[in-house]
């Protein structure tokens, strides 16, 4: 894949904020995006993506979903803010329908589950449109997974909450607690 070009000048390359609370991937991924020709900065939260995107503000950023407690959802906004022309993908471990929904309304051109690699985040920055041939599963989802998404419904209603989300599902706080910390189940 062609390396995308900097909206400022044709010369330099593109600049692109990757946001994830996890070094050693953000290491991985920013090396891989470099090698393709981007000039990477990294931030392992909310508040120092959004000091680095004041600085110099971004052409593209990749966000993490999950970064050690607050969400990167907040963030989207507030680099839509900065430049209303920065394309930023989702990227997440905990991919739900409604985290990818929210995503999309807030402004993400894209939400990539992980592990995704450098071409896959270039192939969600270089897609303008949706794939209309994309493949309908005709199995349901599990109802575990049904959980999972309602869990999350609710909690995104309650702006993270535990306790008043445990409240409306009629559940212990600690038994919410238990099930957010497990990895989503398989669709």
């Amino acid at each position: 894949m062609e390396p995308i070009e900097s909206r400022t000048t044709p010369s330099e390359p593109a600049c692109l904020l990757l946001v994830d609370d996890d070094a050693t991937f953000c290491r991985v991924l920013g090396l891989a995006l470099s090698r393709r020709g981007f000039t990477v900065a990294t931030a392992h939260d909310c508040a120092a993506a959004l000091q680095l995107a004041q600085g110099t503000t971004p052409d593209y950023a990749v966000v993490d979903l999950n970064l050690a407690g607050d969400s990167g959802l907040s963030l989207i906004p507030q680099l839509l803010a900065l430049d209303s022309m920065t394309r930023v993908v989702v990227l997440t471990g905990y991919a739900s329908i409604a985290t990818a929904v929210e995503a999309i309304k807030l402004g993400a051109v894209n939400y990539l589950a992980k592990p995704a690699d450098a071409d896959q985040v270039l192939a969600a920055f270089a897609a303008t449109r949706g794939n209309p041939a994309a493949s309908v599963s005709l199995r349901p989802l599990s109802v575990n997974r049904l959980e999972w998404e309602h869990i999350q419904r609710v909690l995104r209603e309650n702006d993270g909450n535990i306790s008043v989300t445990a409240r409306q599902l009629g559940m212990h706080r600690r038994t919410l607690q238990r099930k957010l910390a497990k990895r989503p189940v398989k669709f």
